[in-house]
């Protein structure tokens, strides 16, 4: 995925992670759970936490 372009707003980050989840889930991969992100260094760690919720 590195020709998509960074976001530069939480607006934009939200799109491209709803992006992402869907192509995930299209594939067949289990997006539910939690992740951690090391980054090294240069920028903090995160820890992302995906999980369903129901449709109203």
């Amino acid at each position: 995925m590195t020709d998509v372009e960074a976001p530069t707003s939480a607006d934009e980050l939200h799109t491209d992670l709803q992006a992402l989840i869907r192509q995930a889930h299209s594939n067949g991969v289990d997006v539910q759970g939690g992740w951690e992100c090391r980054n090294g260094t240069e920028y903090p760690d995160w820890d992302i936490v995906v999980t369903e919720v129901e449709k109203p």
